[in-house]
């Protein structure tokens, strides 16, 4: 008989060993450098993968092909690149698909900003057609931020979309603000709706409750693993073994202890490889 246990590489038991696939480098915790340098800094410390960030006004061909170069210089594969807010009045979602396809990035992150499901999962499945092509796998992530708040929500719309490249986003930030019991959903999802997961600590509760205060939660108040007070451990134990883990920690403290981007992602690179090693005391 398979338990949570088993499908996370252990057996009933005995200890716990959480999934540890390919670590990424989100793009969010390098908010301020531009995607080549943020490809530079991520190799440099270690990353095999990492996050490239979208920004229409400013994504051209040339940082197109300066993005795929150090992608191809260093070794790193693009594990995401976001972010599409599917809003009433339009995205940019072919953009940043065909974008990804010139760099190489396997998945396209969604976020739907004040779109019914129903509405929602229709354009969701037209950026699902859109990617297919290029192999790329479309996520959408829940968030208390926006219109899609959980994992049943999430499911809901990949299920009325229809699209095999059609999947979902686990944030574990995200997850523990919208309540309930999420790691229990998480575990009861099938894999293939997991391709990749996101990644941080935080303090037990947002310093405010406001919707300014949890953007600023989530935008700056993220910590290392094991600085926090979030069931980490128990995330992990709930993921598909082996899936890439991108480190989404976006932190105000980090941006000032670590103004140079190499060495900020050092430390969030070897915050987690002790942490998912077991020696990092919680």
């Amino acid at each position: 008989m398979t338990t949570r246990h088993d499908h996370a590489g252990g057996v009933e038991g005995e200890p716990r060993r959480p999934p540890t696939g390919p670590l990424s480098l989100a793009a969010g915790v390098l908010p301020e450098f531009e995607p080549p340098e943020v490809v530079s800094a991520a190799a440099a410390a270690g990353f095999g993968m990492v996050g490239i960030w979208f920004d229409a006004e400013s994504w051209s061909p040339v940082r197109a092909r300066e993005v795929r170069r150090r992608l191809d210089g260093t070794g790193l594969a693009a594990l995401d690149m976001e972010p599409v807010f599917v809003s009433p009045d339009g995205d940019c979602g072919f953009e940043l698909i065909d974008a990804a396809a010139e760099v190489g990035a396997r998945n396209a992150l969604t976020v739907s900003a004040g779109l019914e499901p129903a509405r929602f999962a229709e354009r969701f499945a037209e950026l699902c057609d859109h990617a297919a092509p290029a192999g790329i796998t479309v996520v959408v992530e829940p968030t208390v931020l926006y219109s899609v708040t959980t994992l049943a929500e999430a499911q809901q719309v990949v299920a009325l979309a229809g699209w095999p490249n059609g999947a979902i986003l686990a944030d574990n930030l995200h997850l523990d603000r919208a309540g309930g019991a999420p790691i229990a959903a998480l575990g009861q999802l099938d894999p293939a709706l997991l391709p990749y997961a996101q990644l941080c600590d935080a303090p037990a509760k947002p310093t405010e409750v406001s919707r300014s205060g949890l953007f600023d939660d989530a935008r700056n108040g993220r910590r290392l693993l094991g600085e926090g007070d979030l069931p980490v451990r128990e995330y992990l134990d709930a993921l598909p073994a082996g899936i890439p883990l991108s480190l989404e920690i976006r932190s105000r403290q980090l941006r000032r202890r670590y103004p140079d981007a190499t060495e900020r992602a050092a430390c969030v690179h070897a915050n987690a490889t002790h942490y998912l090693a077991g020696s990092v005391a919680e």
